[in-house]
């Protein structure tokens, strides 16, 4: 009986799927099991219900085999369109190069005979001779000249570079003199240079010793002498005492400022303006009495008037921190240039009408922090170019761009020293030999480090041959002596 109910509860619940579907269609199609429902009521529903699952298979499949065969004739389309796409650029790419720089290009390869010259070049000496027929008759000239010059400054491999450039740096560093010398003319304004500022930049100072900018101007304010006038007036820090005249009276315990209105044309400021610099300190009150500024305390006392006569002398007017000195020049071909004695770069290029593209500092640090590492590291090789050739020693420019490369390799300044890129080696040897010896060898020790000995000061240190240059070559000689013909 359980089995009969079962399917009597099966059986009604597919039709009422097959409700909405339409009924009259079944029998159409298959008319024998239309006859055989009517004599067996029972077996009937399970034939049928094999035969649905039968169809229901069918169609299931036929959808899902024609998305299929419609995803794989998609897949077929897609890949027939996709190398259409891929071969279409590189015929334009041949079309644009004219039939001369072809011409010019291979007797430039036949000429080379089998020698490499960088494709820069050769597209250089390519452009000029199609543009000039002169060069193009003495191109095998130029060509000669090319391969003999980059043959020069090509480096040798396993060639230790490193070395090389500390030496031609180290070897005239010691004929350097130890002098501050005045700047371009101007006997104002103190630079420190020869090794002193050397080792400023090698060491990676903070602060440079005598800080300096070179302050470019643009459009009318290089031009116009009272313009340029104006920014150096914003830049240069003006104190109290460079504008008046500072005097205590202890009877009555007051202040009197007698401002001088020679220097305050100049620097253009106004007794209000001094008023309310006076006014900005604490625990005083301040008024203008016969042109004069008269400053009272809150709390009368004979110290604390002292004490407020020591910080309204250095209290600051107009100007930016840090600059001390300025001198405007007229410069040939830029206008008027202002040079400055001390150095605050954020703040000036923040001003109107400076150059931001060309105003430089010789602090190093401060560049890093506002235009990035890349500004610093142009900076640390040009500074320490000028330096040398200021003394009239020649040293090659690509031995300081590898100092330079060093210490900013890792996006911050970094000095060469034990606190900098000597002291942060892999290896123990290379450290010990550099500073701090002992202390170096006891802390590797402590943490049982190991070295491999891949560097200079560590093979000598050890009686190695360094594997660099004939060294990093390892050949093996056949000892047999070649036979003689005849014997």
């Amino acid at each position: 009986m359980a089995k009969t109910v079962s399917k009597k509860k099966t059986t009604p619940k597919k039709t009422e799927k097959k409700k909405p579907v339409a009924p009259k269609v079944i029998p159409s199609k298959t008319k024998k099991p239309a006859t055989k429902t009517e004599p067996k009521s029972k077996a009937v529903p399970i034939k049928k219900k094999i035969k649905e699952t039968k169809n229901a298979a069918a169609a299931k499949k036929k959808p899902s085999e024609g998305k299929k065969e419609s995803v794989v004739a998609e897949k077929k389309t897609e890949k027939k369109k996709e190398p259409e796409r891929t071969f279409v650029p590189p015929p334009t790419k041949k079309e644009e190069e004219p039939k001369e720089y072809k011409t010019i290009r291979t007797e430039i390869h036949k000429l080379m005979k089998n020698q490499y010259l960088p494709i820069s070049i050769i597209d250089g000496i390519m452009e000029r001779a199609a543009k000039d027929k002169k060069i193009e008759a003495k191109l095998k000239n130029i060509v000669e000249k090319a391969l003999e010059e980059y043959a020069k400054n090509r480096i040798d491999p396993t060639e230790a570079c490193g070395i090389i450039s500390a030496q031609s740096i180290g070897e005239p560093g010691t004929q350097m003199t130890m002098r501050t010398f005045h700047y371009a003319g101007v006997a104002e304004i103190n630079v420190t240079l020869g090794l002193p500022r050397l080792i400023e930049i090698v060491d990676a100072r903070s602060t440079p010793s005598t800080p300096m900018m070179n302050i470019y101007l643009r459009d009318e304010y290089r031009v116009n002498p009272d313009l340029a006038k104006e920014i150096a007036n914003k830049i240069e820090i003006t104190r109290l005492t460079d504008v008046g005249d500072i005097e205590m009276d202890l009877v009555n315990i007051f202040i009197s400022i007698k401002p001088n209105k020679k220097t305050m044309e100049k620097k253009g400021i106004t007794i209000e303006d001094i008023l309310e610099r006076v006014q900005s300190v604490r625990k005083l009150s301040a008024k203008i009495e016969r042109e004069n500024v008269k400053v009272t305390l809150d709390e009368p006392g004979y110290k604390v008037l002292q004490n407020t006569n020591e910080t309204l002398k250095n209290l600051k007017i107009k100007g930016i921190d840090g600059i001390k000195r300025v001198i405007i020049r007229k410069e040939p071909n830029e206008g008027y240039v202002i040079y400055s004695e001390g150095s605050n770069l954020k703040e000036v290029l923040d001003i109107e009408g400076v150059d931001p593209y060309r105003t430089t500092t010789n602090d190093i640090h401060a560049i890093a922090r506002e235009l990035g590492i890349e500004a610093a590291r142009n900076m640390i090789i040009q500074e320490a170019y000028s330096t040398l050739s200021e003394q009239g020693l020649n040293v090659d420019l690509r031995h300081i761009m590898l100092v330079a490369d060093v210490m900013t390799a890792d996006g911050t300044v970094r000095a060469i020293g034990r606190h900098g890129v000597s002291g942060e080696k892999s290896s123990v040897l290379s450290r010990a030999a550099f500073e701090i010896t002992v202390n170096h060898l006891l802390l590797a020790s402590q943490r049982g480090e190991s070295d491999e000995l891949n560097g200079v000061a560590e093979n000598i240190i050890v009686g190695q041959p360094v594997n660099l240059g004939t060294g990093a070559i390892e050949l093996v000689m056949n000892p047999k002596k070649p036979k003689q013909k005849g014997k």
